[in-house]
Formats: structure tokens, sequence, C-alpha cells
């Protein structure tokens, strides 16, 4: 375990409905798969996979009365501890995960109670004993989330904590807009993309260039390559190509939290950026491996 303080993370809570199908899909039939309700959610799934690396990991997150006992028992059972806020209207966030032979997913998403998560969920004691904050993409596409996160940043940045971000989805970033995304992450000195985040993000199809603006415009930031591991760069430079690792994929639901996770585990034991985004590809490429996207679990739990 480490010992220099817990990691904080703030976002979404899902339940997740993952359908593997060996067959591509065709309207106006049947098309058999593999289904099963598994917990999920981009936070809930990073401070699993960090718990699961070994750090402290805490969540703030807002679910619905449907669900709220058997995913805070599956957070538990992590190892992370929940502080989980019960809507009293909303059910918790659905998402379904269509995953092909290629292990590659289409998502289709209610986001439910997760969208109201808000300033009123916030309390500053939130970051007692706390060392880093890690923030869900998904808490900015929202107004309540866009606030809560403006007050998390201010926050942390008045204590001296890091704050991180990982963009979490395209689709989300384009119907906000980009600039109104970047300007909702001001303040945050790292950022965690996958390719396609980071090239929408940083205006460019060439990925070392993305991963050189975005570190410039954040102090740091690691750009998740799926196989081909991850580039990791620091005030406008790339300071590290970490090769993939190899995985027998099943499932790459979840695979970018698993990263994100291992990454945020490392960093808190004191790993340097490199040795942090090489623990990241050892959990993604662990996560591929399982249907869902929570850690296995250990012996005991």
């Amino acid at each position: 375990m480490t010992g220099g303080g817990a990691l904080l993370v703030i976002g979404d809570v899902v339940t997740d409905i993952v359908a593997l199908h060996g067959r591509p899909l065709t309207p106006h039939t049947d098309t058999a798969a593999r289904i099963s309700v598994r917990p999920g959610g981009s936070a809930a799934n990073t401070a699993s996979w960090a718990a699961h690396a070994g750090a402290e990991a805490r969540l703030l997150a807002r679910v619905g009365a449907d669900s709220a006992d058997w995913h805070r028992a599956e957070l538990l059972a992590a190892g992370v501890r929940p502080q989980l806020v019960v809507d009293a209207e909303l059910r918790t966030a659905v998402v379904i995960a269509l995953v092909d032979t290629a292990a590659e997913r289409t998502f289709v998403t209610d986001g439910g109670a997760a969208v109201r998560l808000g300033p009123e969920d916030w309390a500053p004691s939130l970051l007692d004993g706390v060392a880093r904050v890690h923030l869900s993409g998904y808490l900015f596409f929202a107004d309540p989330g866009r606030r809560l996160a403006a007050l998390a940043i201010a926050a942390a940045t008045a204590r001296g904590l890091p704050v991180s971000v990982d963009p979490a989805s395209t689709g989300f970033i384009e119907q906000l807009g980009v600039t109104a995304f970047l300007d909702a992450i001001g303040g945050t000195d790292l950022l965690l993309p996958n390719l396609a985040e980071a090239t929408l993000l940083a205006g460019t199809d060439h990925p070392v260039a993305a991963a050189e603006r975005l570190s410039a415009a954040h102090g740091e930031a690691v750009v998740k390559l799926g196989p081909q591991g991850a580039l990791a760069a620091r005030q406008g430079t790339v300071v590290a190509h970490v090769p993939g690792m190899a995985a027998s994929a099943v499932d790459s639901t979840g695979a970018g939290d698993a990263f994100t996770g291992g990454f945020l585990a490392a960093r808190l034991a004191g790993a340097g950026l490199a040795e942090a985004a090489a623990a990241g590809c050892r959990t993604g490429a662990t996560a591929v491996a399982e249907v869902g996207g929570r850690p296995p679990r250990r012996r005991g739990r």
C-alpha cells in the first residue's frame, strides 16, 4: 500500500450491460451475444484499478436508490472507500456496451443520476488525507458536474494537490465544444487522454504533437495508445514512449480507466512519469483480458 495519502476520484458510477457478440450486428433480426450486468463507470473503474494497484482510493459519485447498495458493496469489495450520494429521483446511470470479436466496444449511454452530481455534493473535508485528485471527463458534460469540478479544482489547488483529468469521450467533447471543454479543465496539471481525445483536443492528427501541446498547456500529458503503449510528455516535450504489453483481448471496456488507475497509483507511490505510464500499460493489459471495466476479484473478496 502507498503511504503518502489517498487518491480522490470524482465522477460516475454506472451499471454496465455488456454484450459480447460474435457476429456483426444486423438490423431487423437477432444477434446472439453473451450478456452480463457489471458495475462500471469511468470514475468508479479508475478508483477500483488504483486500489487494485495498491493505492488508498476514494470515490465521490451519485447513484440511484435502485442499485446504490449493490454499487457500494462492489466498490468496497474492490478496496475503494465510496462516498455515494443517493439520488431520490433518478436511477443509476446505465451504459450498454456492445463488444465485437476484436474486443472493440460501442457505448449507448443513459446518464441517469450521474449527471446530477454537483456542488451540493461537495465538502472540503473530502480532501482530508488526500494527496491527489482525479476528475472523470464525464463530470464536465453536464452543468452541475462542471460547477463541481471548478470547486474541486480550486479547493485542491489551494491545498497544493495535483489534479488530473481523463477526457473520457470524443462524442461528448464535440457536443460540448472543444474550447468549452478546455476552458472547463483549466487549472488541472495532468491530462490522460486516449489518442482520439488527444488529437481532438490538441487540434492535430500527430500523436507526438498532441502530447506536446497538451503538456505545454497543463504541465503533463500521457496519451494512451492502446496496444502501442503510451506517450508521456512534460511541459511541451515528450519524455518517453512506453511500449504496450501483449494481452489476449476479450473486452476493451474500461481499459483506459485501468491505465489511469494504475498510473495514478504509481505516481502516489513516488514513480516518475515514464515509470507510472509503464504501470498503466500493465493494468491496461490486465483489463482487456477481463469482461467489464473492473479488476479481477482478489482472493477472499
